[in-house]
């Protein structure tokens, strides 16, 4: 069965950086479908009209994949605005922060805790893989 949009695809993968770091790795078959929010559509698209097998290697420069950084989506926030709790790679809402700590930020952003000082907390509402090239390695299984 080759596959089109709208198929379910089950898929192993293994993504790295343009440095040939591991990023992330599917050992065991994970479902997606095809030509939906499941996968990039650079993904689906390569995807197309491949079979149980099939094994791809996609080169994904940063518009394909998840965007350039974009410095204007990093925000300040006062300490005492945030819980004592926090710590550097926690994520945190920003619809859960006063509006003016994160304006500019889409109010669906998930924003990663990056760096803690005793001031100030940096908040970056950028994809963590953005402004990054990603090699792919996928089978369909």
């Amino acid at each position: 069965m080759e596959i089109s949009q709208h198929s379910v695809v089950a898929l192993t993968w293994t993504l790295k950086d343009s440095l040939g770091e591991t990023l992330d790795e599917l050992t065991e078959p994970v479902e997606f479908l095809a030509g939906s929010d499941d996968l990039l559509p650079v993904i689906s698209q390569a995807l197309q009209g491949h079979g149980p097998g099939a094994k791809l290697d996609l080169n994904l420069e940063p518009e394909q994949a998840f965007g350039d950084f974009d410095e204007k989506l990093v925000f300040l926030a006062g300490r005492k605005q945030l819980p004592k709790e926090v710590e550097e790679g926690m994520l945190i809402a920003a619809s859960s922060l006063p509006a003016e700590v994160v304006a500019g930020a889409p109010k669906e952003a998930i924003l990663t805790i990056t760096e803690i000082y005793p001031e100030h907390v940096v908040l970056d509402a950028n994809h963590p893989l953005a402004g990054i090239s990603l090699r792919l390695h996928l089978k369909v299984v």
